[in-house]
């Protein structure tokens, strides 16, 4: 059975009740990682593995513990990428898969936007988590464990 994984360091905490619920519901082994303690319910299918603090070290324990048919969820596009080069599913907060077929597009229009904002270009930050976002997330794991678990 595959198991889900959560790059909790910046998972919105509306997206984080819908991964407990969902993984309570199909009892899906899910792990929150991140180099802080996350408020958790009592689970036997939920769990959180906090990490030393540090640039990615969170990032580096996933991808460390990541099995081929996981699923990763994260915002976090360099991560996302060394995901799926370990053959798991990536899926963001928005319910968004991404896959070996959109990363590299991403993570170089990712990285130009880093440039134009060093450069002084003020390109504004990613919009706010909406119901919309929260739907499309809850649906698309939803079909996620419905075909993988």
């Amino acid at each position: 059975m595959p198991s889900l994984w959560v790059d909790a360091d910046a998972c919105p905490r509306v997206a984080r009740e819908i991964i407990v619920r969902a993984a309570e519901r199909t009892a899906t082994p899910t792990w929150f990682v991140a180099n802080h303690t996350v408020p958790l319910p009592r689970s036997k299918w939920v769990k959180a593995l906090a990490v030393s603090q540090g640039f990615d070290a969170a990032d580096d324990e996933i991808v460390d513990r990541l099995q081929a048919g996981d699923l990763l969820i994260t915002s976090d596009l360099p991560l996302a990428m060394a995901a799926i080069e370990r053959a798991a599913k990536v899926m963001t907060t928005r319910g968004e898969a991404l896959n070996e077929n959109n990363i590299r597009a991403r993570v170089q229009m990712r990285d130009f936007m880093e440039t134009m904002r060093a450069s002084g270009e003020h390109t504004g930050g990613p919009k706010g988590y909406s119901d919309g976002d929260r739907r499309e997330f809850a649906n698309a794991l939803d079909r996620w464990l419905a075909r993988n678990t």
